[in-house]
């Protein structure tokens, strides 16, 4: 439904991932990261996710039991809502159990109403998490049809998909002045943008003798259906993070 690494500010957008059981229907919305901005995109992305708080019915605040709790944690926290917010500790399968009680003790000064330690990569403490974020939703209509699991277009996903593969590959700042939009889509051919902001990024993008860009195409290609033709396209569009008009083109 959406992708992950290991880079800040990942998420760029509101995805939506829906849970339909035969009693009940859950919407979640994974949101850009609360942060400290350095350019319009950083202050679009701050906007994205408190205008997002304030529709949802139970926010799940998400801290590492890997990590220290830090300022930006506490930051954080200070602007959600106790009463409407659970606290998911993740990660617990890469530390013992006295590293999740300091880390749960530590939590608790937040003061929210919940606190479940889960493993995302294990399943562990996921399902009792889910159970408990069911049962506190309010009655309401099924917004969407059995069988539906995201409302994300195909063409953002795929350039989702081209990204996530990037983020593996590019290291220092290059994660950020990265942005990619599928530009044609006339199956079986799928023509994806890369935007970077320097040319001294793309060179990175592409890699030696193409090296990089194989890579990542192949990797996607994987995860499309079969017969599918990417093509990737790297474009410098300077400082598009920081000009109205790029952000607005990107959707951000």
């Amino acid at each position: 439904v959406t992708i992950v690494s290991d880079k800040p500010q990942t998420t760029r957008t509101q995805v939506r991932g829906v849970l339909t059981r035969s009693d009940v229907q859950a919407v979640f919305c994974d949101t850009p990261g609360i942060h400290k901005p350095r350019t319009l995109l950083g202050r679009r992305l701050n906007d994205t996710a408190r205008s997002a708080l304030s529709d949802m019915d139970v926010v799940l605040f998400l801290v590492e039991a890997n990590a220290p709790i830090g300022r930006g944690d506490r930051f954080i926290a200070g602007q959600l809502h106790p009463g409407h917010t659970v606290l998911v500790l993740n990660k617990v399968d890469r530390v013992g159990s006295s590293q999740v009680l300091a880390q749960l003790a530590e939590a608790a000064k937040f003061g929210f109403d919940e606190y479940f330690p889960v493993s995302a990569t294990s399943g562990e403490g996921v399902a009792g998490l889910c159970d408990h974020v069911l049962g506190r939703l309010p009655d309401g209509p099924r917004y969407y049809p059995d069988g539906m699991v995201t409302d994300v277009p195909e063409a953002f996903w795929v350039a989702e998909l081209v990204r996530e593969q990037l983020l593996t590959e590019v290291r220092e700042e290059v994660p950020h002045s990265l942005a990619t939009r599928v530009t044609e889509w006339e199956w079986p051919l799928i023509r994806c943008e890369i935007l970077v902001e320097r040319d001294s990024q793309k060179g990175i993008v592409i890699g030696r003798k193409g090296e990089v860009l194989k890579r990542v195409g192949t990797r996607v290609r994987e995860q499309l259906p079969d017969g599918a033709f990417l093509e990737l396209v790297v474009r410098v569009d300077k400082d598009w993070q920081r000009r109205p008009r790029s952000l607005d083109r990107l959707g951000y």
